[in-house]
């Protein structure tokens, strides 16, 4: 497909609503109807030595099936190098746009001077999300993820995946046809929930729930609007599939704010209730393809450094490893596979 013919079809996604899939795309993939079909993926690859380990742990030792990695982050290519001496890995790309921290920053990969609306002041990546929508160039924003795919492919990864880190490519319409626009053009897919996303809605409209009940506005079972995405989801989740790319029925991306009621409690009781709560997760998904976010980091004395949330990601790996939550799954009759293996089945029908 040409460039522009493709831009027009890219841009056709936001006109109209769609409406319900009477089939799943998991069922469309090959996978039995009745099935609940799930990748455990681990973000943040790349971004400090403990996520490096945390997520090789995951992978190797959890029920985790898939990574994506930061490209531009100081460990990225110490994951690389890791990841190449074992064999079956499914490594996507964590598709960079902000650099949050306040004193561990990251750059655009494509250079300053090539990208300029991406960068603060001080050369690094915006660190919000409303400002690279605010300051971001669609053009730019489509230099720098091919820059980051490119960087992969040049460390001798073929990225399994793409997706998105903190969203920001799902909160501007024109960032995200470029984030399509580039899947197409490398032939590797992009994560979109494009169908009943029920676990979806509970993660978007968590933290609006959350914030009325702080300010004592939030009344048991009241309803909340849905944003935006929610409501053209379906429309370009079968545009995405319709280009040749699979595509999810759900995606879950809160557990990075799962905590016990208690006031005081440690990462190993942290990880016991992470346990429950991806089981009642589990237990709320409909049939489908879901894909499922954690943050796994090896506990280190030095994170805190850079972030807090390391007792959170401890707790992730905890409960990726932890045996009961694998129990549940296996009992559950749930599917656990990667993007490698979605890829190779919509490819297939694709040659029918």
């Amino acid at each position: 497909m040409k460039i522009k013919q493709l831009l027009l079809f890219l841009s056709a996604s936001f006109i109209g609503l769609g409406s319900a899939h009477s089939q799943s795309y998991s069922e469309k993939l090959g996978y039995p109807k009745d099935k609940k079909v799930v990748i455990f993926h681990v973000d943040d690859a790349g971004m400090s030595y403990e996520s490096n380990q945390g997520t090789f742990q995951s992978l190797d030792f959890g029920i985790a099936t898939s990574c994506s990695v930061m490209m531009p982050t100081p460990w990225a290519g110490n994951f690389m190098t890791q990841a190449k001496k074992k064999t079956g890995m499914d490594i996507g790309l964590h598709l960079v746009l902000t650099s949050e921290w306040k004193s561990y920053r990251w750059e655009p990969l494509a250079g300053k001077t090539l990208v300029p609306s991406l960068h603060d002041p001080e050369g690094s990546f915006w660190p919000t999300v409303e400002q690279v929508v605010q300051h971001g160039k669609p053009e730019e924003v489509y230099l720098e993820l091919k820059a980051q795919v490119e960087r992969a492919l040049a460390l001798g990864i073929r990225p399994s995946h793409l997706d998105s880190h903190m969203g920001t490519l799902f909160a501007n319409e024109k960032f995200l046809e470029k984030y399509i626009q580039v899947g197409v053009e490398y032939g590797i897919p992009v994560m979109f929930p494009g169908g009943n996303n029920i676990l979806l809605e509970e993660s978007m409209t968590a933290p609006v729930i959350r914030k009325l009940k702080a300010e004592g506005k939030y009344k048991e079972g009241m309803e909340v609007p849905k944003p935006e995405i929610l409501l053209q989801a379906n429309a370009i989740g079968k545009k995405i599939w319709d280009l040749g790319l699979p595509v999810l029925d759900d995606l879950h991306t809160i557990s990075g704010d799962w905590k016990p009621e208690q006031p005081n409690y440690t990462v190993q009781e942290l990880g016991k209730h992470k346990v429950e709560q991806f089981k009642r997760a589990l237990n709320m998904m409909e049939p489908g393809l879901a894909m499922i976010i954690i943050h796994s980091n090896e506990h280190s004395e030095f994170f805190h450094r850079i972030s807090g949330s390391g007792n959170s990601r401890n707790a992730d790996l905890l409960a990726m490893t932890d045996p009961d939550l694998k129990a549940f799954i296996e009992k559950e009759g749930i599917i656990l596979t990667t993007w490698t293996e979605v890829l190779e089945r919509r490819n297939k029908l694709k040659e029918n």
